[in-house]
Parts: structure tokens; sequence; C-alpha cells
């Protein structure tokens, strides 16, 4: 019988064995839950900052390159501006930042199998939402941009540009999506260098379809929004393929996928509830455009110009405002809320400042601006007068998205929503007596300039005064390592 190796038990009531006294090894660092709070903001904003910037080249090369299709164009894209700023703003910063903050916070606590559900969910609710804008848009856009006050071929153009960007809308929410799962991990780079490329597709292929470029004919406003369509193609390519091939923080799958309510819960409790921000946003937006257009074509493609401002040095308080919604979802998801209440605070001065020096240098010297877009007098006047009140006062814009991003980090966005709802319940009230009582253009924009300060202060005190703490706070610190 061949022999077999038996482990020799202890004698019988001998002690056992000791067992080792070493400490079990600390868990790895994570940077977003431990390191300095401003170095790891600016090291997470930055690649948004630049990627925005290239956003910035965007705003004005198409601008300007829509300023030479004629002022009537110039209008026209006044009035697509807000359902484009719509779509994009509560794909990208509303919902996606539910997203991001879900992913976050399940990242915080250590789980990231609960992170990958999110994300297929994250997908599944942008699939839907991206739908919903194309029948929407497709069915009632025509209307909406004549109640607008858009007419002849200001409205012409108008409607080609809609039916053609929101025939495609679901790319923008994917995009959009894709973006926020990576940052809800930790992030920036990737979202930002596919924003980076987009922006320079953007502006080759939104400028050739628009104007036309040898054989290519000019196709006006509705080459600009397909040249932006495809823009936007290149990089839900490319994020869905790193996020799917396993490279990412997260691997969301197919296989074995179960629809799990809790899961739309987590992320629609945050991303639904931020997206009546934008929703209120654009529609304060949209009645002061309708208010505007009494006043004529001169007057709205001025404004429109000044407003395409405004988009630009918001996106740098975007840019602070994103990155600091996983380091305050991984905060709160390990149980450490004084440290997200000094991410927030921090992320509001930086975002307060830099837009608030850029804002009012310009609104020193408007011409700066304007000048870059047309040649019209009436217009140029228009656009000046506009910046010299609303310039100083984009600092409280920026303020107020910085608080919106850090609410949804937390979990906690009803506050900065309500103080959207004042904004525009304010605008409504005083354009109402402005109208009655016959006001000018000038005071038009004194109103707009007035609610940018109620907002920025209504976002802040909210965040003040709103608890933070979780219902069941975690009491484990993990420090999953996060890039």
């Amino acid at each position: 019988m061949s022999d077999i190796a038996v482990a020799e038990l202890p004698p019988v009531g001998a002690d056992p064995p000791p067992r080792s006294t070493a400490a079990p090894p600390p868990p790895p660092n994570n940077p977003l839950l431990d390191d300095a709070i401003l170095p790891t903001l600016l090291r997470l904003a930055w690649p948004n900052v630049l990627a925005l910037t290239a956003g910035t080249c965007v705003v004005v090369a198409e601008t300007s390159y829509i300023g030479r299709l004629g002022t009537e164009a110039l209008a026209a894209m006044a009035l697509v501006f807000p359902f484009v700023i719509l779509t994009m703003t509560m794909s990208g910063g509303a919902m996606g930042g539910g997203v991001a903050s879900a992913v976050a916070r399940a990242l915080g606590s250590g789980d990231s199998d609960r992170a990958a559900t999110l994300a297929m969910h994250a997908l599944l609710i942008g699939l839907c939402f991206g739908l919903a804008f194309t029948v929407g848009m497709l069915t009632f856009g025509d209307r909406a941009l004549e109640l607008l006050g858009g007419r002849g071929n200001v409205l012409a153009q108008a409607v080609g540009y809609v039916h053609i960007f929101f025939a495609g809308a679901v790319v923008p929410w994917l995009m959009n999506t894709f973006a926020a799962i990576l940052r809800g991990t930790g992030n920036m780079k990737l979202p930002s260098l596919m924003i980076l490329i987009s922006a320079m597709l953007q502006i080759v292929l939104g400028g050739t379809l628009g104007l036309g470029l040898g054989p290519i004919p000019s196709f006006g406003m509705p080459g600009v929004a397909a040249g932006t369509l495809a823009a936007f193609s290149t990089s839900v390519v490319v994020m869905a393929w790193y996020i799917f091939s396993g490279r990412a923080r997260v691997q969301p799958s197919f296989s074995g996928l179960r629809i799990q309510r809790a899961m739309f819960f987590d992320i629609l409790k945050v991303g639904a509830v931020a997206c009546f921000t934008p929703l209120q946003s654009v529609l304060t937006i949209t009645i002061f455009t309708h208010m505007l257009a009494h006043f004529g074509t001169e007057i709205l493609a001025g404004y429109g110009i000044g407003a395409r401002l405004e988009f630009m040095l918001t996106s740098i308080a975007f840019a602070v405002g994103i990155a600091s919604v996983p380091m305050i979802g991984m905060a709160i998801g390990a149980g450490r809320v004084k440290r997200a209440r000094r991410i927030a605070w921090t992320a509001a001065l930086v975002s307060f400042l830099s837009v608030g020096v850029v804002g009012s240098a310009i609104a020193l010297f408007p011409h700066l601006w304007v000048d870059l877009f047309t040649s019209d007098p009436g217009v140029k006047l228009a656009g000046e007068r506009y910046l010299q009140a609303a310039g100083p006062m984009y600092a409280f814009i920026g303020l107020s998205i910085s608080m919106y991003f850090s609410a949804q980090g937390a979990a906690k966005v009803l506050g900065p929503v309500l103080a959207q709802t004042a904004r525009l319940v304010f605008v409504v009230i005083g354009g109402w007596l402005l109208t009655v009582n016959h006001g000018s253009a000038g005071n038009f924009f004194a109103l707009a300039a007035a609610s940018m300060v109620l907002l920025g202060v209504g976002c802040a005190f909210s965040v003040l005064v709103t608890r933070w703490e979780p219902k069941k706070m975690v009491v484990t610190d993990p420090r999953t390592l996060v890039g």
C-alpha cells in the first residue's frame, strides 16, 4: 500500500498554535479620499478645462462661420441654442452628474460590482432619453421655434438645424453617459481627450458641410448640425470600446444583466431631479429670447453672441464642478461628510473667481468678443450692451454650477433645483413688468444680470443649509485605488 502523508495533529489538550499578531496591511491610498483637496481638485479639473477650451474654439468657430451665412443664420442659431443646450446640459451635467455620483458612491463604499451594474443601467437611461428627445423635437420642434418668435427665413434655417441634430439625439446622450461613467471612477483624462478630438472634428466637419468646400456644396444650417453629430459619434465609439474592453475601473457587461429598479433609483434620484435645473434654465433662456425677439433681429443676434460667451465661461465652472463629483461622492460613500463639504466650498471659490475675472474683463472690452462674429453695427451694439451688463455677473453663474455639481456628488440636489426655480420666477415676473412698462433692451439685459446673482446666492445657501449625512453611515473607509 502506498504511503499517504497525513498532517500530524497536536496532542489532545495541547495549546493551539499561536496566531499571527501582525497587523493587516493598510488599504491602498485613494487620492480622491486622502490627498489634499485643492491640488487633487485641480489635477482632476485641468483635463476638463483643456477639453472645454477646445469647446470654446467650437463656439468661436461655429458662430463665426454661421455669421458668414448671414444675420438670419445667427438669429436662427439663437432660436435653436436653448434646445441644443438643454440636450447637452441635461445629458452631461444633470443625468451625467447623477451617473457619476452613483458610480463614485458605489466605489467609495468598496462595491465595484454595484458600480458596474449602475453603468449598464445608466446606458439604458441615456438611450431612452435620447429617443425621447428625438420624438419630441421632430414632432413639436417646428412649433416651438415659431412660438419663440421665429419667422420667415430665420425660422426655416432653425428648423433645418433641428431636424438633423435631433434626429440623432441619441448620440450626444450616449456620449455624455459614457463620459459620466468614466468620470465617476475618477478618470477625467479620456472623456476630456474625446471632447478635444470631437471639438476639432466639429470645427472641420461643421464648417465644411455648412459653408461648402471644393466639390462639397454648402448645406447651410443642416450641414452644421450633421458635422456636430459626426464628431460626437467618434467619442461614442472610442469610449464604448474602452469601457466594455475592461480597461476602465468598472466593467459593465450585457451578459447576465438583470434590470433592477434600485439601480435606476440610485441614478434617477439625483439625475432626474437634477434635470429640472437645465430644463428651467433653458425655459428661462427661452422666455427671455421670446421677449427680446420683439426688439428685432439685430437685438436677438447680439444677445445670441453674448449668450455664447456665457456658455464658454461657464464651461470653466463645469470643468471644476464635474471634477468635484467623484471626490464628493467617494467621500460620502466612505462616510467622510466634513471632507465632502470642504471639497464643495473649495470648488465654489475656484469657479466663482475664475469665471468672474474673465467675465469682468470682457465686460470692460466687449468688442474683443463681439467683433469676432459680426460687423453689423446694430448687432455689435446689442452684443456689447449685453456683455457690459451681464459679464461681471457670470461669476455667480459659475458659483451656481459648482454648487449644483457638489450637491449631485452628495445626492442632495433639490436645493440648487429650487434656486433655479426662483430665478425662473424672477425673470418671468420681471420681464412681464418691463414689457408692460415698455422697457428697453438694456432693461432686459439688466434683468438677466440680476437673475444670475439670485441664482448663485440661492445655490450656495441651499448647500449651506442642507444636511449631507446619509441615513445609514458607512463605517468602513476603503481605499480603492483610483487613477
